[in-house]
C-alpha cells in the first residue's frame, strides 16, 4: 500500500475539525477561553508541521508483490571489468550489465548466446549443474576474438537465481609487443642507427614512436604525441616525396617501410619505419642494407625477395620459423615449403611485386613440418632497389607444441572413457562366462569328459578379464586395494620373477637408497609395473645387456631444483627402471604410453604395457617419465609421493575359510541388475548358497518390490542402470529402510565409485566375479563372515 502527499492533504480539514471540537471540550471543563483556544492552535499548528515535514522529506514508496529493484546490482557490474547477467528460474534475463550487452547484442539470456562451436550448448550444461550443485563453471568461451570464462553461482534470498559472469580471458596483443619494441632497448638501438619508429593505429593516430622520430617530428626527443594525427607531422611535395612538416628548408626526404600489423585488416594498425633518403648516398641498393640491418633487429620473422621470387635477405627468426639449417642456404621461398605448395607461393610473390602495394596471407606447409600449414605473410615494398616483397613468418614452434599437447590430452582422455565404456560391458559379459562355468563344475568332477573344457573356458575367461583390467588401468578406472608400503619390499617379491624373465643375456641389477618413505599403493599392480618395464626393457637388448632398478629418495628441495612444471613439489620415492638396449628415437618417446602402440612385429604385443604402467601410476597419485637416447638405452622413473601418516602394524593374514558350508547362508536377497545373462547367473548361484533371491530388472522395479513390504536382508545392486541407476535407488530405499544393508557390484573402480557416491555402510564387489566371490561378498554384507 502506498501512502503519499495526497491522503495527507486529505487529513487537513478532519485535523482542523478534531482541534475544534478539542478547544470547545476544553473550554466548558476549564472555562478559560483563552487556554482553549491556545491548545486548539497549538493542535492545528503541530499538524501542519508534520504534513510541512513529510513534504519536504517524503517516506519511501512500499510496494509489496513487485520484481526486486535491480538498480544496484547493474550498477556494481558495470563498474566491474566483467559482464554480468542474471537469469530467473524460467530462464529469463532479469539483469545484466552493459558490457553484456556490449558483447552480446539484444540482451539474449545466457543459455543461447551467439558462442563458436558448441559453446551454448556447453553454457546450458553448466547452467543446469549449477541449478543442481549450486555453482558452475566453464572455460574458453569463444564468440570471435572475444574469450571469456564463465562462473554461475545460484543466488538470492530464496537461490531462485542464476548470477552468471563473463570474465574476459587476457590473449597476448602484438600491438603490444610492437609498442615494447618502440619503447624499449630495441627502439634506443634503432635510434642508434639513424632508424625512425612510428606505430599507428588504424583511424591514423599515433601510438607510439621512438626518440628519433620524435626529435625529428617536434624537435625534442621527449615530447608527448601520443593520440596526435600522424598526417599532422608529415608532408608529401609535388613529386610524392615524403617530408618532416616542420622541415621547410633544405628538407630530406624520408623512405617509409610500413609493417601491417594485423594480416587480416589492411586498414588496421601499421608500423612504420622511416629512413632518410640521403643514407648511404640516396642509392636504392645502399638503403636496402640500412633495411637489411633493421630486419636483423627486429624478433619477428621477416625476409626480403626480388620481382622474379628470389631472397634477398632473412633475418634469424625467419630462418628459425621456417627450419633452414645453419648450413642451408636456400634461393626461392618456394623451396622451404613442400612441393604441392611452391607453386602456390611463387604465384603469390610474383603477383605482390608488381601493381599496388598490397598484403595478404597464403597457407602454405614448412617442408620441416608438412603437417602443420601455417600463414606466410606477403605485402609488396617499392622504393627499396630490387627488393619487391617483404615477406613474414611466425615461429610459432611452442605454440605449435602446446597445441600437440592440448590434442594429445584431449585424445588421451577421449579414448580412456572409450576404454573405460569398453571394458565395463565386456566385464558383464564376462562375469556371466566365468559364472556358469562355476556353475557347471559344481556339476562335474576333475576326470570328467566335459572337466577340462569348462576349466579352459573359465582360463580364457580370466585371461579376458586381466585383458579388461589393463583398459581400466589405463583409463584409471581400475579398482585398486592400496597399503602402506615400502618399494624394496615389492621389488623382492617380484626379483625373483624378473630372473626367469630376463634369462640367462640379461643380467639384473637392484640397488636401493637410504631413508626411503612409505608410499600408499597397490602392491599387486606395481609388481605388474614392475614386470611389464622390465619385460619391454628384455625386449630392447636381444643381444642381452644389463637391467638396474634402483629406488632413491627424492626431498621437496630436489623437486624445487628440478624447475619441472609436472612434478608438485614435495617428498617422493622414486623407482627407477633403467636398460642398456637400443632405446627409443626421439619421434616416438612421445607416443609410447598411447594405448596399442606398439614398434612390435604383429603378434608379438598389443600396445597396452606401457598405457597400463601409465594408467597404474596415474591412479596412484604417482608420476612418470621416460628418458631415452638411441643406442645408449632407456631409463623409467616413477615417483611416489611419500605417505605422511605411519605406517600401521601390518596385521595377521586372515586364514581362508576351509569348508564350503561357511559360504552357506539364510535370509533373503533382493537383487537388482539390468543384464539379463549377469541377473541369471547371480540368482542361480546365490540360490545354491541357501538365499532366497527376489530379482528386479532395474531401480523402479527394485522399489516397487520393496514396497510390497516383503523383508529384505540385503540388496545387491549394479551401479550403472538405465531409468534409475543404483545410487539413486539405494538413497530411496534408505528413507524407509536406513539399515538395509547394500552391495554394489560394478565394472568401475571401487575408489571412483566411492568418490562419485556419497552413501555410507554399502560394500563393493568388482566385476567380473566368480560364484565363490559372490558369495563370500553377500557373507561379509550381512555381517556373517
Amino acid at each position: 500500500m502506498l501512502v503519499g502527499q495526497a491522503s495527507l492533504r486529505g487529513l487537513v480539514p478532519l485535523i482542523g475539525l478534531g482541534a475544534l471540537l478539542t478547544a470547545a471540550l476544553l473550554y466548558w471543563i476549564v472555562g478559560e477561553p483563552a487556554f482553549a483556544a491556545g491548545f486548539g492552535a497549538a493542535l492545528i499548528g503541530a499538524a501542519f508541521l508534520a504534513f510541512y515535514l513529510r513534504k519536504l522529506f517524503p517516506a519511501a514508496p512500499v510496494v509489496h508483490g513487485e520484481m526486486p529493484d535491480w538498480t544496484i546490482a547493474r550498477a556494481a557490474a558495470d563498474s566491474s571489468n566483467v559482464a554480468i547477467a542474471v537469469t530467473d528460474r524460467a530462464g529469463r534475463l532479469v539483469c545484466a550489465s552493459d558490457l553484456f550487452g556490449k558483447w552480446f547484442e539484444g540482451y539474449p539470456t545466457p543459455p543461447s548466446l551467439p558462442l563458436d562451436g558448441n559453446g551454448a550448448e556447453k553454457l546450458a550444461t553448466a547452467g543446469r549443474a549449477a541449478w543442481r550443485d549450486g555453482a558452475g563453471r566453464i572455460s574458453g568461451l569463444a564468440k570471435g576474438a572475444l574469450r571469456v570464462d564463465v562462473e554461475i553461482t545460484r543466488t538470492g534470498r530464496s537461490e531462485d537465481y542464476l548470477l552468471w559472469r563473463f570474465t574476459p580471458v587476457k590473449q597476448a596483443n602484438i600491438i603490444d609487443d610492437y609498442m615494447k619494441l618502440l619503447l624499449g632497448e630495441a627502439g634506443r638501438q634503432f635510434t642508434d642507427a639513424g632508424i625512425m619508429g612510428v606505430l599507428i593505429g588504424g583511424e591514423g593516430r599515433i601510438r607510439a614512436a621512438n626518440p628519433a622520430f620524435l626529435l625529428r617530428a617536434t624537435g625534442r626527443h621527449d615530447a608527448t604525441i601520443t593520440g596526435r594525427d600522424f598526417a599532422s607531422f608529415m608532408r608529401v611535395d609535388n613529386k610524392g616525396r615524403v617530408f618532416f612538416a616542420r622541415e621547410e628548408r633544405n628538407a630530406i626526404p624520408i623512405r617509409l617501410l610500413q609493417i601491417p600489423v594485423r594480416r587480416d585488416r589492411q586498414d588496421g594498425p601499421m608500423l612504420l619505419l622511416m629512413l632518410d633518403e640521403q643514407a648511404g648516398g640516396g642509392d636504392g641498393g645502399n638503403a636496402l642494407s640500412y633495411i637489411e640491418t633493421l630486419l636483423s633487429l627486429l624478433p619477428f620473422g621477416l625476409a626480403m625477395a626480388d620481382r622474379d621470387g628470389r631472397f634477398l635477405f632473412y633475418n634469424e627468426a625467419f630462418a628459425r620459423a621456417a627450419g633452414v639449417r645453419e648450413d642451408e642456404k636456400p634461393s626461392y621461398p618456394g623451396d622451404l615449403v613442400v612441393r604441392e605448395d611452391q607453386a602456390a607461393v611463387a604465384d603469390s610473390i610474383r603477383r605482390y611485386a608488381v601493381g599496388q602495394q598490397l598484403s595478404g596471407d597464403v597457407a602454405v606447409r614448412m617442408r620441416a613440418q608438412p603437417d602443420e600449414p601455417i600463414a606466410l605473410s606477403l605485402a609488396g615494398v617499392r622504393g627499396l632497389g630490387e627488393a619487391a616483397v617483404l615477406l613474414s613468418l611466425k615461429d610459432n614452434s611452442e605454440e605449435s607444441k602446446l597445441k600437440r599437447q592440448v590434442a594429445q590430452a584431449t585424445k588421451m582422455q577421449a579414448i580412456g572413457q572409450l576404454a573405460g565404456g569398453v571394458a565395463h560391458d565386456f566385464n558383464n559379459i564376462l562375469t556371466a562366462i566365468i559364472g556358469h562355468c562355476d556353475l557347471m563344475m559344481m556339476r562335474h568332477t576333475p576326470g570328467d569328459s566335459d572337466y577340462d573344457d569348462i576349466q579352459q573356458i573359465k582360463g580364457n575367461s580370466n585371461r579376458a578379464a586381466s585383458l579388461t583390467r589393463q583398459l581400466l588401468a589405463f583409463s584409471r578406472q581400475q579398482t585398486l586395494r592400496p597399503q602402506i608400503l615400502q618399494l624394496p619390499d615389492v621389488i623382492s617379491e617380484v626379483s625373483n620373477l624378473l630372473r626367469r624373465l630376463m634369462g640367462d643375456t640379461v643380467t639384473l641389477e637392484v640397488s636401493h637408497g637410504r631413508n626411503l618413505g612409505a608410499v600408499r599403493a597397490d602392491p599387486g599392480q606395481l609388481e605388474q609395473v614392475i614386470v611389464n618395464l622390465a619385460v619391454n626393457a628384455r625386449d630392447a637388448m636381444p643381444d642381452g645387456g644389463k637391467l638396474l632398478i634402483q629406488t632413491f629418495a627424492v626431498t621437496a628441495g630436489q623437486v624445487r631444483e628440478m624447475r619441472t612444471e609436472f612434478l608438485p613439489v614435495g617428498d617422493y620415492t622414486a623407482l627407477r627402471v633403467t636398460d642398456t638396449g637400443t632405446g627409443i628415437p626421439p619421434e616416438i618417446l612421445g607416443k609410447i604410453f598411447e594405448p596399442f602402440f606398439t614398434t612390435k612385429e604383429v603378434g608379438k604385443g598389443t600396445g597396452l604395457g606401457l598405457s597400463t604402467v601409465y594408467g597404474i601410476v596415474k591412479q596412484s597419485g604417482g608420476f612418470i617419465f621416460a628418458d631415452s637416447e638411441p643406442g645408449k638405452g632407456t631409463s623409467f622413473t616413477i615417483y611416489m609421493p611419500v605417505y605422511s601418516a605411519p605406517a600401521p602394524t601390518p596385521a595377521a593374514k586372515a586364514k581362508a575359510p576351509d569348508k564350503k558350508s561357511e559360504l552357506w547362508g539364510t535370509g533373503t536377497i533382493l537383487l537388482v541388475e539390468d543384464e539379463d545373462m549377469v541377473r541369471s547367473v547371480a540368482e542361480r548361484a546365490l540360490t545354491r548358497q541357501g538365499y532366497k533371491v527376489l530379482t528386479a530388472n532395474d531401480g523402479e522395479e527394485a522399489l516397487e518390490v520393496l514396497a510390497r513390504g516383503d523383508e529384505i536382508d540385503l540388496m545387491i545392486s549394479d551401479v550403472v542402470m538405465p531409468n534409475m541407476d543404483g545410487p539413486t535407488m539405494v538413497r530411496q530405499a534408505r528413507e524407509a529402510r536406513p539399515e538395509l544393508p547394500v552391495l554394489f557390484m560394478s565394472g568401475y573402480a571401487e575408489e571412483q565409485l566411492r568418490k562419485s557416491i556419497d552413501i555410507a555402510n554399502v560394500h563393493f564387489l568388482p566385476k567380473p566375479f566368480s560364484v565363490t566371490q559372490l558369495a563370500e561378498a553377500a557373507r561379509d554384507a550381512l555381517g556373517n563372515g
